[in-house]
């Protein structure tokens, strides 16, 4: 859990915290990112990526000692269960409703008494050689949940979810909340902006840390981050390819 500590910490201190969405299978993507990024954003919402491939990125952000968020599909306990027992020490969960969703989120990442998640684990536990009060007491103390507040619904409920004990995250989702608010595809909308503004001067109140998932938007990730944004997914690894070989080639061409 270091990387996930050095994350944390960064966040408690004021600081900011960069991360690269990753969407490749092969675990050598994030070994590559790793010595560039403060955290890794592993997708499984948006790409057909299997809980073996999962695996092989947190053991590449392990090994370089750097935090690893997995974005699971959706809230479902199974997402969750099989997510956090491959040896995910954070958790983004998308396209949260309702604070009852919220609630039963953080308890799935909590064994009991804090919560209901089911005992079974491997990689988490070093295979067996952390086990016992303290291995439950790390896992409660330690692993990091995040909700992705991306649609009105949850803006609505926002009150009630930023109360959910142990839960450590928002994320803004510009582009599904615009969608969910009948514009798709436009954060700067003054509406859009205006309830971005909540998500954050909400959840900073009540102690939590403010994340966003976006693209490689410097003016935009400046701005939000100005404003109090604290954590940044800025792009995703083909991203980077097609930019980078993009830009190149019409300079050359140029």
């Amino acid at each position: 859990m270091q990387g996930m500590r050095e994350f944390r910490e960064r966040l408690a201190s004021g600081g900011v915290c960069l991360g690269a969405s990753v969407t490749f299978t092969d675990p050598t993507v994030t070994e590559a990112l790793c010595d560039s990024v403060d955290f890794i954003w592993i997708d499984t919402e948006h790409n057909p990526m299997t809980l073996e491939s999962v695996t092989g990125h947190l053991i590449a952000a392990r090994a370089c000692g750097k935090a690893a968020l997995v974005r699971v599909p959706t809230s479902e306990t199974a997402y969750i269960k099989r997510t956090l027992d491959a040896g995910a020490p954070g958790i983004i969960v998308p396209q949260v409703r309702t604070a009852a969703e919220v609630r039963r989120v953080v308890s799935d990442c909590r064994y009991a008494p804090m919560g209901s998640r089911g005992f079974g684990p491997r990689r988490p536990s070093n295979y067996g050689r952390l086990a016992g009060d303290a291995y439950i007491s790390l896992m409660n103390r330690e692993i990091f949940v995040a909700v992705q507040i991306e649609h009105i619904d949850a803006v609505r409920e926002l009150n009630d979810i930023v109360a959910t004990p142990g839960l450590d995250s928002l994320v803004i989702g510009p582009m599904d909340l615009s969608g969910s608010m009948g514009l798709l595809g436009q954060p700067n909308h003054p509406d859009v902006v205006q309830m971005m503004e909540t998500v954050i001067d909400t959840g900073r109140k009540a102690g939590l840390s403010i994340g966003m998932g976006m693209g490689t938007d410097l003016d935009f990730a400046v701005r939000w981050m100005k404003r109090g944004v604290q954590w940044l997914q800025l792009g995703c690894d083909f991203g980077y390819l097609i930019e980078r070989f993009d830009g190149l080639s019409k300079a050359i061409r140029g």
